[in-house]
C-alpha cells in the first residue's frame, strides 16, 4: 500500500508542474484524498459493508468534490488534477496511469443494466468538463478533449472531441469522418417554405383562370 502510495504522490508531481513537494502533494491533493478514501471504500463494498462503503465514500466527496462510488474500479497511479466536479459511477473501471481534470462524469444513460458504465484503459487522459457515458471503452493512451461526450468506444491512441465525440487522430494522424449532419449542403428551411407558397399560389391562380374561362363561356352562350 505504501509503495502504491509513493508511486502515486510521484505521478502528480510528474504530471502537476504546480506540485512542489510529496507532503504538499500528500496533505493538500483532494485527488489523492479522494483516492485513497475510495481504497477504503472499495475493501468494504467486496465485504458486502454497503453501508460503511458509502459512508465513507460519502464523506470524501463532502471533503473533496470528488464523488466515486466505492463499486468502481481503480488502477494505480490515478491523477485527479484539481477535482472538483469528478464524478464516476458504480461499474466504471478506470486503468494504470490515467489523468483525470475536473467537472468530468464517468457515468450511465439510464438504458442499461448491469454494467452501466464505461471502461477506461491505461495511459488515458479525460480533460476537463469530459462526459463519457455508457457502458464503452476508451482505449489505451487515447485522450478525450476537454466538454467531449463520449457515447461509443473510443479506439487505443485516439484523440476524440466533439458533441457527440469523433476521433479525430489515431496514433498521431488525422482521421478524416462524415459527420451525422452536413454542414454543407443544408436545404434553407425559409427557401423551403417560399417554394411551397410559390407551387401554391401558382395552383390558385390556374384554379381562378380556370374559373374565368369558364364564366366567359356561359357569358356566350346567354
Amino acid at each position: 500500500m505504501f509503495q502504491e502510495l509513493r508511486e502515486t504522490i510521484e505521478a502528480y508531481k510528474q504530471r502537476d508542474p504546480a506540485a512542489r513537494t510529496s507532503l504538499e502533494v500528500l496533505l493538500l491533493y483532494p485527488g489523492i484524498h479522494a483516492t485513497l478514501a475510495h481504497r477504503r471504500a472499495h475493501w468494504c463494498y467486496e465485504h458486502r459493508l454497503f453501508f460503511l462503503a458509502r459512508w465513507i465514500s460519502q464523506r470524501s466527496r463532502h471533503r473533496t468534490g470528488i464523488e466515486i462510488h466505492p463499486g468502481a474500479r481503480i488502477g494505480k497511479r490515478l491523477v485527479i488534477d484539481h477535482g472538483m466536479g469528478i464524478v464516476i459511477g458504480e461499474t466504471a473501471e478506470i486503468g494504470d496511469d490515467c489523468l483525470i481534470y475536473h467537472g468530468v462524469t464517468l457515468g450511465g444513460t439510464g438504458k442499461d443494466v448491469g454494467k452501466r458504465h464505461p471502461t477506461i484503459g491505461n495511459n488515458v487522459l479525460v480533460s476537463t468538463g469530459a462526459k463519457v457515458l455508457g457502458p464503452i471503452n476508451v482505449g489505451d493512451n487515447s485522450r478525450v478533449a476537454a466538454n467531449a461526450v463520449v457515447l461509443s468506444d473510443i479506439p487505443e491512441n485516439s484523440t476524440a472531441v466533439g458533441i457527440p465525440a469523433k476521433v479525430v487522430r489515431v496514433a498521431g494522424k488525422k482521421v478524416n469522418y462524415v459527420r451525422d449532419v452536413d454542414q454543407v449542403n443544408v436545404i434553407d428551411p425559409v427557401d423551403a417554405e417560399l417554394a411551397a407558397l410559390r407551387a401554391e399560389l401558382h395552383k390558385l391562380s390556374r384554379h381562378v383562370s380556370s374559373d374565368s374561362e369558364i364564366s366567359s363561356l356561359d357569358s356566350s352562350e346567354l
